[in-house]
């Protein structure tokens, strides 16, 4: 996620990667768009790896401070994880010596295992010995942890496991985890209290089939009864529950579409609609299945009290094209589910217009009564899937806005050209003078338009609507959120 707002001097012309004309982007927008947009897998117009390798070498063209600032806020503020593991290892090669790097390596960790992906990856690239730095952070970021986080993070069965990191840092034993840490090192720590942990113990000891279900039933109900389930981890394992424990299924579904629950947790948006898929697949009896969708729908709806109102009129345009539907639907990651979201959350809370195109362009009109998961569901199974026509938004765009969201991957091509003549187009046409907010969704890296009035975006957190409602009056929003965090 990031700001560009182009001088006429930097109006650079390039050719994006469905071949056809965009503008540039600085290196310090596009290491930022990748930091927030990437989950680290293969898109339709980038491999995985290709992604990694690029990030390397805009690594190269910024300030590393800068690179160090992004990685954390995608980690802290977005709950971006892979992504921020390979930066994190690739700073290394500019962090020597500076008397920032300790601190980083420190503040880039949430959790143990964050460190132990950033060294597995690391040792992957070819790395030898660990930077003093990454030795000094890490160790200091195990003060934070207790015997609980360090015993559900031991990394058993993996390349590098926390023994091995307690090896490679030396942490100092503190109050907090000193008899976690000798019994890490003596191999007798074990942690019984995660929902992990209690079932996994009820499959092992169960002595047949019928002891195990029941078993499981009541971990599932110590579970929910004791409030020991996360947020994620209960909108993952809605099927399990169902299935192995349906007598605590309607205190399961109260937890979901708790409001407060919903505020603290740090799911992204575009999850319900993935736990939606996976309920339907998921052959329950029809009185179970509709309860979930029920509760999954509701906990949508409540989530829109994140997105901003803005005052006017928005046209939001979703593109449907088929790099947009091609993706690794694990997860419900691929753009479009990600757009389709955004813009039925965009929908139901502003005074808006909604837009769908790929070789075309035309409005679509919902019921606003519906709910947002159902909104974002028609757009997905109406996808046409052809070229990416940014021209067609402005050529049938009727009204005048105050703001045109645009959810894409900005790779357009059909035309060859930028729209940049058919937005004046239309603004000579309905005397509107808008800002355009342009999502970038798979961070690849380019833009197709220049206008002083656009905000490039990228990113999927509620986070992004904080910024965006700050924007109108402080075009240097993004940048500076970046800059503030501290080192």
């Amino acid at each position: 996620m990031s700001l560009f707002n182009f001088k006429k001097k930097t109006k650079k012309l390039t050719v994006n990667r469905a071949g056809g004309e965009a503008f540039v982007q600085t290196p310090k927008m596009q290491l930022a768009s990748i930091m927030l947009t990437s989950f680290a897998q293969d898109q339709y117009y980038r491999k995985a790896n290709a992604t990694f390798d690029e990030l390397v070498k805009l690594l190269a063209k910024v300030d590393p401070v800068f690179a160090a600032k992004a990685a954390i806020y995608a980690r802290k503020k977005f709950n971006m994880r892979s992504i921020t593991h390979v930066l994190a290892a690739e700073i290394s090669a500019y962090a020597s010596g500076q008397v920032w790097a300790k601190d980083f390596y420190d503040k880039i960790v949430s959790r143990p295992d964050d460190m132990l992906e950033i060294v597995a990856y690391y040792f992957g690239k070819g790395g030898k010995t660990l930077p003093n730095a990454m030795k000094k952070g890490f160790a200091k970021a195990f003060d934070r942890f207790d015997g609980y986080q360090l015993a559900k993070y031991r990394g058993e069965n993996k390349d590098v496991k926390l023994i091995d990191l307690v090896n490679l840092v030396h942490p100092m034993p503190t109050q907090r985890n000193a008899k976690a840490l000798e019994a890490l090192v003596n191999g007798t720590l074990r942690n019984t209290n995660t929902w992990e942990a209690k079932l996994t113990k009820a499959g092992q000891v169960a002595e047949n089939a019928e002891d195990k279900a029941e078993m499981k039933a009541t971990a599932w109900k110590g579970l929910i009864a004791e409030n020991k389930l996360g947020y994620f981890a209960l909108l993952r394992n809605l099927r399990n529950i169902a299935t192995q424990a349906p007598d605590v299924l309607d205190a399961a579904l109260k937890t979901l579409a708790n409001r407060e629950r919903i505020k603290k947790s740090k799911v992204l948006p575009f999850r319900f609609l993935s736990a939606l898929d996976a309920i339907k697949d998921a052959n329950l009896d029809n009185k179970s299945n509709r309860k979930i969708q029920k509760a999954l729908n509701k906990a949508l709806e409540i989530s829109l009290d994140n997105v901003p109102v803005f005052e006017g009129r928005t046209l939001i345009v979703l593109d449907d094209s088929g790099s947009m539907t091609w993706g690794n639907r694990k997860g419900g990651k691929t753009p479009i589910e990600i757009g389709a979201i955004f813009a039925a959350m965009l929908y139901k809370s502003n005074d808006a217009d909604l837009m769908r195109f790929s070789d075309d362009a035309s409005y679509v009109k919902p019921y606003f009564g519906d709910a947002a998961m159902s909104i974002a569901n028609g757009l997905i199974k109406n996808a046409k899937s052809a070229g990416t026509n940014f021209h067609a938004i402005f050529q049938k765009a009727r009204k005048a806005y105050d703001r045109v969201i645009i959810l894409s991957d900005m790779q357009g091509w059909v035309g060859g050209y930028t729209p940049k003549d058919e937005f004046q187009k239309y603004k000579n046409r309905t005397g509107a003078n808008p800002f355009i907010y342009s999502f970038d969704l798979n961070g690849y890296g380019s833009l197709q338009f220049p206008e002083s009035k656009v905000f490039a975006l990228a990113g999927f957190s509620d986070k992004i609507f904080d910024l965006m409602s700050l924007l109108e009056t402080d075009r240097k929003a993004l940048v500076n959120e970046i800059e503030k965090i501290s080192l």
